[in-house]
């Protein structure tokens, strides 16, 4: 190449930045115009702490010995999806959220079922607790397979799922699951006078929780702005999402600026949203802002990947719809990782390093921890804030 040419290449290099870096400043920062230029916005962003990092503050901690509930509370409910079936697991769950937090705080329970809850259901897990406990019937028309999906084509999608040996690739009720998780359990009536809800059941209600928990996680939501909280993170089964992120990419691409800036697409993609890695929070726990869900951008992004029918056609899970909807909808600062909650849910655990298991707080065996395994996405968490 010749001096000229290479002069020509770097004039041509130097108006095509200026020509996107005035489209910015005229568009506003959050106004991309395809999934190329959100690469610009997220690889821009400033480092900062990772916010489990950051101390708690002493007034979210019960005082010792105290054993009335905290006089400064949020706005917050436990949210267990269950069935009349699931009681044995539920009460086990529940009995260790009662020893290890709630028994202190006293925040209500709103439990969510299909089926209406028959009696020994609500009178057996009444009385673990002396908090509220709500029980709520799910709408007909938030749980069932829609009649506008193409059944041919979901019966062919779920027995090639079963010959592929896809857990859950056969189960229609399991997909209604999914589907409501991603954008109807946050409609139901039962929980309109909420904000914010912790979730800490899913298909198997049976989990563990290992570490005695003396503050408020909701009141760091509250607090602190932030809008989702998570334990684990992992990466999806290819096999249940081969369309989804063409749907997502798609929506980016019609409403770019439902997207926030300084968002966590780094979470989600290697390469500035062009290719989806996979990684998502294991919505089995998650303790978050009803709002996030309630927004109009989420709202316009779950009807938008509802109508693409993959919820059924293909087995789009809660899972990766909520981690989405997160990481574009949010500021990633607003994303918390609650580093100090022992859980497991089979076959997964996080259990907490250092401090918790010094001061004794936490029975789980400190060795037997996922965070930053080979199939843990903690550390592309942990990569936002570098």
């Amino acid at each position: 190449m010749t001096a000229q040419m290479r002069y020509m290449v770097l004039v041509l290099g130097i108006i095509i930045s200026l020509h996107y870096i005035l489209s910015f400043s005229h568009e506003g920062y959050g106004r991309a115009t395809s999934i190329s230029h959100i690469k610009e916005q997220i690889t821009g962003s400033k480092s900062s702490v990772p916010p489990y990092k950051v101390p708690i503050p002493e007034d979210y901690y019960v005082k010792p010995n105290k054993t009335v509930p905290q006089d400064r509370k949020a706005n917050a409910a436990f949210v267990l999806l269950a069935r009349n079936s699931d009681l044995n697991g539920v009460v086990s769950s529940m009995k260790q959220m009662e020893d290890r937090f709630n028994k202190k705080f006293q925040y209500p329970y709103v439990f969510l079922n299909d089926q209406p809850f028959d009696e020994a259901f609500k009178a057996r897990v009444t009385k673990l607790t002396d908090a509220t406990v709500q029980f709520g019937l799910i709408p007909k028309e938030h749980w069932n397979q829609p009649d506008w999906i193409d059944e041919k084509k979901a019966t062919a999608s779920r027995e090639d799922m079963v010959k592929n040996g896809v857990i859950y690739g056969g189960s229609v009720p399991y997909r209604n699951m999914c589907r409501f998780n991603s954008g109807f359990f946050y409609r139901h009536e039962i929980l309109k006078p909420y904000r914010y809800y912790w979730r800490f059941v899913r298909q198997l209600p049976d989990v563990k929780f290992f570490c005695d928990l003396d503050y408020d996680p909701f009141l760091i939501m509250q607090d602190q702005n932030k809008v989702y909280g998570f334990t684990l993170s992992l990466y999806e089964y290819e096999a249940t999402i081969p369309s989804l992120w063409n749907a997502v990419k798609e929506f980016i691409n019609a409403s770019p600026g439902l997207v926030s800036p300084d968002n966590a697409m780094a979470f989600l993609s290697d390469d500035g949203g062009e290719t989806y890695n996979r990684c998502h929070f294991w919505s089995n726990f998650e303790i978050a802002d009803l709002d996030l869900w309630r927004s109009d951008a989420y709202s316009k992004f779950f009807d938008f990947l509802d109508e693409k029918g993959g919820f059924y056609y293909e087995r789009w899970g809660d899972a990766p719809v909520h981690s989405i909807g997160a990481a574009l909808f949010a500021r990633k600062d607003q994303i918390h990782f609650f580093n100090d909650i022992g859980y497991r849910h089979e076959p997964f655990q996080h259990c907490p390093q250092g401090t918790s298991h010094d001061k004794g707080k936490c029975w789980c065996d400190a060795s037997q921890n996922f965070d930053y395994e080979w199939y843990s996405c903690l550390k592309r968490y942990d990569g936002l804030f570098s």
